[in-house]
């Protein structure tokens, strides 16, 4: 039911009923933390998905891509920013027999993570070796 806003001529319309679970979760939501949404689009197969992440722009999305493209299950993967209006990213994966979708993208994201933690060790091994040359 729509409620008249006082003083105007606009109506706010209460929320569409989605698809959510008993946690308020979407149902095509895969990853669903405070920090990163994950959600499957339609049209998915174990083979070929594409998904939509909350919050995430070029930064993950070019890096996340070439981290999946190293695997070489996986057929083809790219990502876009539906809009520059919109906080999301969508990111495409389709992979070769063998191995899922779902699988190439926690592996990717897997990889990103350790890549992070080395640059973060080096980099922090490079500060404090600095740090010490300074004294």
């Amino acid at each position: 039911m729509a409620t008249q806003v006082p003083g105007t001529q606009d109506e706010t319309m209460p929320d569409a009923p989605g698809n959510e679970n008993a946690d308020g979760q979407d149902e095509d939501t895969i990853i669903g933390r405070e920090d990163l949404v994950v959600r499957v689009l339609p049209g998915a197969s174990d083979t070929a998905a594409s998904f939509e992440i909350e919050h995430e722009d070029h930064t993950l999305g070019n890096s996340l891509r070439y981290m999946i493209m190293k695997n070489p299950e996986v057929e083809l993967c790219g990502y876009s920013i539906p809009h520059p209006a919109e906080d999301k990213m969508n990111l495409r994966i389709q992979t070769y027999e063998g191995t899922t979708v779902y699988e190439a993208l926690e592996k990717g994201l897997d990889d990103l993570k350790d890549l992070c933690d080395v640059v973060l060790e080096k980099f922090e091994a490079a500060r404090d070796d600095y740090n010490e040359r300074q004294l």
